[in-house]
């Protein structure tokens, strides 16, 4: 059976091209950026795709029925709120607004227009992260007591210079990049977050939003997640353990520069001791955009809100403005 559905991509860098090739054999119709080389370099990669440089022309093409939202942080919103507006099914990278109150309108719009939107959390599409999930509704860990969360890069030359930098187009620094996703990785695990307690910090880069992030939250059954996030880490990393009062995960590595993905399970025994260890390796890339994509076509076939969706971008929000207020910084746009 043949999907005649039809896809508009709105920003055409890295993560744009990244959600092009992960499509399942949706069509891409149109690739929209404000350069417009880069939309038509994307475009000539696929057959019968056209390119431009007007995205809201993009949004309201009759042969577009989801559209993915791959821009800077400032456009995120305005761009879902016209494709909102416009009848389509969105796809939104994330942290999907740069501050809750920008994120609410869209929220506002999503529900008016009775339209699904699914926030780009793909790190829960990883592999590793899958199978965590399988091992923890299947009872192996028993009650989770808390997560303990790095996430970091080490930035290159000119960094301080790039759009990341810039607080009226990025909303703020690694907090709002890397953190949103260890954030909402913990929630995924743990639930919602009722205490919320961190710092973020310039100390290297010399620009006027965070390089590092540092988050203690807890839930209502005082369960906590202990995070780090920075762009100080010199030597790129991921490592999230979550532990339960029978056994303990860790994840590892994303792939690429980041290492080989594994998932560690120690199981607890009766007596204590040394944990049983099981390990399991995920050499064969990186299938997370695909996997998200592919629930997206089932959400919308099915007309079920996605599993990430505007609701947990708010939370992870939340947590990112309480902290960036504690920490004397003032990203509101």
């Amino acid at each position: 059976m043949t999907d005649n559905r039809g896809v508009a991509i709105l920003g055409c860098g890295l993560i744009g091209q990244k959600r092009a090739k992960a499509l399942q054999g949706i069509h891409l119709r149109v690739c929209a950026d404000l350069d417009i080389k880069r939309a038509k370099q994307l475009a000539t990669s696929f057959p019968d795709t056209e390119a431009t440089s007007d995205w809201r022309s993009a949004i309201h093409r009759d042969d577009v029925d989801i559209v993915i939202v791959a821009t800077t942080n400032q456009a995120l919103v305005e761009t879902s709120l016209e494709a909102a507006k416009a009848g389509k099914h969105i796809l939104v990278e994330k942290p999907a607004a740069r501050n809750v109150a920008e994120l609410d309108t869209l929220i506002d719009a999503a529900q008016k227009n009775d339209v699904l939107v699914r926030v780009g959390f793909n790190h829960r599409y990883h592999p590793a992260f899958l199978k965590a999930q399988e091992l923890l509704e299947a009872g192996e860990l028993g009650e989770l007591m808390f997560i303990r969360g790095r996430y970091g890069h080490g930035g290159r030359i000119g960094y301080d210079q790039e759009w990341r930098a810039d607080p009226v187009i990025s909303g703020g620094g690694e907090l709002i990049d890397q953190g949103v996703h260890l954030i909402d990785l913990s929630r995924w695990f743990l639930g919602d977050f009722v205490a919320i307690e961190g710092f973020a910090h310039t100390y290297f880069w010399d620009m006027p939003v965070d390089d590092n992030g540092f988050m203690l939250l807890k839930t209502a059954k005082n369960q906590t997640a202990f995070l780090h996030v920075s762009c100080t880490e010199w030597k790129n990393t991921f490592s999230l353990e979550i532990y339960g009062r029978s056994a303990k995960l860790h994840i590892e590595g994303l792939g690429g520069s980041y290492g080989l993905e594994k998932l560690s399970f120690y199981q607890m025994l009766p007596e204590m001791g040394p944990p049983d260890t099981t390990i399991w390796e995920y050499p064969r890339g990186d299938k997370s955009w695909a996997l998200e994509f592919s629930e997206f076509l089932d959400d919308i076939r099915l007309g079920r809100s996605p599993s990430a969706n505007l609701n947990d971008a708010r939370e992870a929000l939340l947590v990112v403005e309480k902290i960036y207020k504690d920490s004397g910084y003032d990203h509101h746009t």
